[in-house]
């Protein structure tokens, strides 16, 4: 935000820059999410909705596996930013490396439908054909997550992230649709970019999203889109 300040003009103090800063955040004018960043307006906070079906297994899984660290969200919570509604979704198991197959045959001793970091291949041949499939998938080191009502779920900067990451998993949100989902989510609630280079770093993907970023610049203008420092 400084740097915003000193490309309209350089004389400006620091001192004066950060008085201004502040009289905004008093009158609500921005909202401060972390040192350096700030958002216009309140600054709305994304929340995915699960079912009842995801937070009971998500119980019984932390009953199962207590030091596990897990992440439970589906697919379907990304209808909301879409233009064209994919009749098919995925719903996502992700978790540490260590405990992936433990997790994947617990939940198959279950009779669920459920795969296992599933190769493209069986991606295009099986999944394609399930109605409402699991899918056992590794939870990366750092990624955004967040607690809703004691479960640990995503972040829309993790969903973003792994669309643009994953063109497989999310075939349904590539193209012309994944820059629909962009735009519309930086429209309806605060995203913080340096959380989903963070996270894009460690898919290392950090270089291609920052250029997918740059191109769709103009988006960065939209109220709730924070500004970093």
């Amino acid at each position: 935000m400084i740097d915003f300040y000193f490309s309209k003009d350089q004389g400006v103090k620091v001192t004066t820059v950060n008085w201004r800063i502040h009289k905004l955040a008093q009158e609500g004018v921005i909202t401060r999410i972390s040192r350096g960043e700030f958002t216009l307006g309140s600054g709305i906070s994304y929340s995915p909705s699960l079912s009842n079906k995801q937070i009971s297994l998500y119980r019984k899984l932390k009953t199962e596996f207590p030091f596990l660290s897990i992440c439970i969200w589906d697919t379907s919570i990304i209808n909301e930013f879409m233009l064209h509604q994919p009749g098919r979704f995925y719903n996502l198991v992700e978790v540490e490396k260590e405990g992936m197959e433990s997790l994947f045959y617990f939940l198959k001793g279950k009779n669920m439908s459920v795969y296992l970091d599933p190769s493209p291949e069986l991606i295009r041949r099986y999944l394609s054909d399930e109605k409402d499939p699991w899918i056992v998938k590794l939870l990366i080191t750092e990624s955004p997550t967040q607690e809703v009502n004691g479960i640990n779920t995503v972040t829309l900067e993790k969903i973003l992230v792994d669309i643009f990451c994953d063109e497989l998993l999310f075939d349904a949100q590539q193209g012309s649709e994944m820059d629909r989902i962009f735009k519309e989510a930086f429209e309806k609630y605060a995203i913080s970019e340096s959380k989903m280079l963070r996270y894009a770093s460690r898919r290392r993907k950090k270089q291609e999203l920052e250029i997918y970023l740059n191109d769709i610049s103009k988006y960065r203008q939209q109220p709730n889109f924070i500004a970093n420092k």
